[in-house]
């Protein structure tokens, strides 16, 4: 029976979990997640990646889209956008990969992100990666 210190080490080699998740809440600055499970889907990276779990995560880097939410003073929900510029805080891969999707393709830039021994690839589909069938 496994205790928790050696639970991702034990598979180790045998095989590698993939985990897709649309958000992930990896840093506050990166701002590619909206809430709870955006923030428990960067917790679980990181608790796999703190048990050596052989891990790889998938999602999406949101270019726009997400914004901040704030109460003001009289309780009233307000939402700012989240603007940022991903070459400030991440590498873009110099590969491609397109999917079909409602009859036209979307390609797509890998992002490879490594967090502690997790790696986090995150693709980037931005006007600039699609081109129609």
């Amino acid at each position: 029976m496994s205790d928790l210190a050696t639970l991702g080490r034990e598979t180790a080699t045998d095989q590698t979990v993939a985990y897709f998740s649309m958000e992930i809440a990896l840093e506050e600055k990166i701002p590619t997640y909206s809430g709870g499970l955006g923030l428990l889907a960067g917790d679980t990276l990181r608790s796999a990646a703190d048990l050596a779990i052989p891990l790889v995560a998938v999602s999406l880097v949101h270019r726009r889209g997400y914004f901040r939410q704030r109460l003001d003073p009289a309780g009233n929900q307000t939402e700012e956008p989240a603007s940022w510029v991903v070459g400030d805080l991440l590498k873009e891969a110099d590969v491609r990969t397109s999917v079909e999707i409602e009859q036209r393709n979307v390609a797509a830039k890998p992002i490879p992100v490594m967090l502690r021994r997790v790696i986090i690839r995150r693709a980037s589909s931005g006007p600039s990666n699609m081109t129609d069938s």
